[in-house]
């Protein structure tokens, strides 16, 4: 077992935490849940890999919190960052030109694919959804918006919508030209493949028939993750995304690659879109752009598309765009990426701990249907069943045993991303393999128990 950190928990902050609960419990309304049962996690601290829990208990970070501290929590020159920017200018209009928001543009312009050196700044990455349909549609002149089922874009009015996951149907009431496609996902294949070659020919079949009916003349943007992160971390076969991006060509569609959760290292690469040589005419961004410790997204912009606006003014503003604490943070944590050799660490993480470990839990484990993924971005879908692929919980929801699988996990010490029937390895890109390995450790406990449920 790794050594944990020294770092202690005092009575006297175990005891704020519960003061903390309870006002949370009084005041706060929580995002995705029903508010009566939900019994959140209380968090005193954290550090590098670590949270520790109301109870002052350390647990190893697995999830990077909603998949965003790519580099870690309290990492110190991002810390710095944001002091020193908070001493000069804590905040200012977007009007303005400030020093902090044009060096994270350049930054980001510098390892964005092809030609998308402009940069427009959001607090997230779903108003950055937002701001790259409405600048697609701006451009086209071209209403429709094709998106992939089993995918996930945001939470606001119109991210929800074009998302393809179970979180829209609340609010989906298929009126803000939203068409959504079938992806290519070779483990539970909606064309009935048996290789990925099928699947990418078929998908893209698909997909073409679909630009054809409804008509390539109403369909100003297709958007997709280039690797669906909460939807289930599924590559897409050789061939898929470079034929989607001939498909886009062909019918006069701008193709938005949505990188708010695959971006800024997670896949091994700057860009997920890197692994398949795509360049995109939009790229949305967030999350992993400063690991999270200020609010920022945003839109990365084809020179084509912004022409379209050189002249024209775009409609579309924030009143925190490029807000300079997060634009320092973004700074500090793009540099300490490179200096630290982030990218290409996550890329051997990804390739000789995550994905050998996990190989051994499908050898292993009768309850593991698939383990899939790149870098530090992997997923391990869980079935009653390998022959039928029968999920331990069914799509858009939990179930009695996936709660005691995730329970088992945060009993072994972790704290762990799970979403329907999957597990999601997604460490921070700078985890010490020791620290990692021992993660892997625990996680296995929580298989054992998952291996319970298998019927076949």
């Amino acid at each position: 077992m790794t050594e944990q950190l020294t770092t202690e928990i005092s009575a006297e902050e175990i005891q704020a935490g519960k003061h903390a609960y309870q006002l949370d419990r009084d005041h706060v309304f929580h995002s995705w849940q029903a508010q009566g049962p939900f019994a959140p996690m209380t968090i005193l601290k954290t550090q590098d890999s670590y949270v520790w829990d109301g109870e002052g208990r350390q647990l190893i970070d697995i999830s990077s919190q909603l998949v965003n501290t790519n580099i870690g929590h309290q990492h110190p020159k991002v810390i710095a960052a944001i002091h020193e920017q908070a001493d000069k200018i804590a905040t200012i209009a977007p009007q303005h030109v400030n020093d902090a928001r044009s060096e994270a543009a350049r930054l980001i312009a510098e390892r964005t694919p092809g030609d998308l050196n402009r940069i427009f700044f959001t607090n997230g990455g779903a108003d950055a959804v937002e701001h790259a349909i409405r600048m697609a549609r701006l451009h086209t002149g071209k209403h429709k918006v094709l998106s992939a089922y089993r995918s996930y874009h945001g939470g606001t009015h119109l991210a929800v919508n074009v998302t393809g996951d179970p979180r829209r149907y609340a609010s989906d009431h298929a009126t803000d030209g939203v068409v959504h496609f079938f992806p290519a996902y070779p483990y539970r294949s909606y064309f009935g493949s048996t290789t990925e070659a099928e699947e990418t020919e078929r998908a893209l079949k698909h997909l073409e028939d679909t630009i054809i009916l409804e008509g390539a003349s109403t369909i100003g943007a297709l958007i997709l993750e280039s690797i669906p992160g909460t939807a289930g971390i599924y590559l897409p076969p050789a061939g898929y995304l470079a034929g989607v991006w001939e498909l886009t060509r062909k019918y006069g569609i701008v193709y938005i690659a949505d990188e708010v959760m695959a971006g800024f290292g997670r896949s091994g690469e700057w860009f997920a879109v890197n692994h398949w040589d795509v360049t995109p005419d939009l790229l949305t961004f967030a999350k992993g752009v400063n690991s999270g410790y200020v609010p920022l997204g945003g839109v990365a912009i084809s020179e084509a598309i912004y022409e379209t606006f050189r002249e024209r003014q775009y409609p579309g503003g924030l009143t925190y765009s490029g807000h300079p604490l997060a634009c320092a943070a973004a700074v500090a944590t793009i540099t300490a990426m490179e200096d630290e050799n982030m990218i290409a660490n996550a890329k051997r993480l990804g390739e000789e701990i995550i994905g050998p470990r996990l190989e051994r839990f499908y050898a292993d484990h009768p309850s593991v249907g698939e383990v899939r993924g790149t870098g530090v971005f992997w997923a391990i879908e869980l079935v009653k069943n390998r022959e039928t692929r029968e999920p331990l919980a069914a799509y858009g929801g939990s179930s009695a045993e996936m709660n005691e699988v995730v329970a088992a996990a945060k009993a072994a010490g972790l704290l762990p991303f799970a979403n329907f029937n999957r597990l999601h390895v997604v460490p921070a890109m700078n985890i010490p393999d020791e620290v990692l390995i021992e993660a892997l450790d625990r996680l296995e406990q929580a298989l054992f128990v998952a291996d319970k449920f298998v019927t076949a």
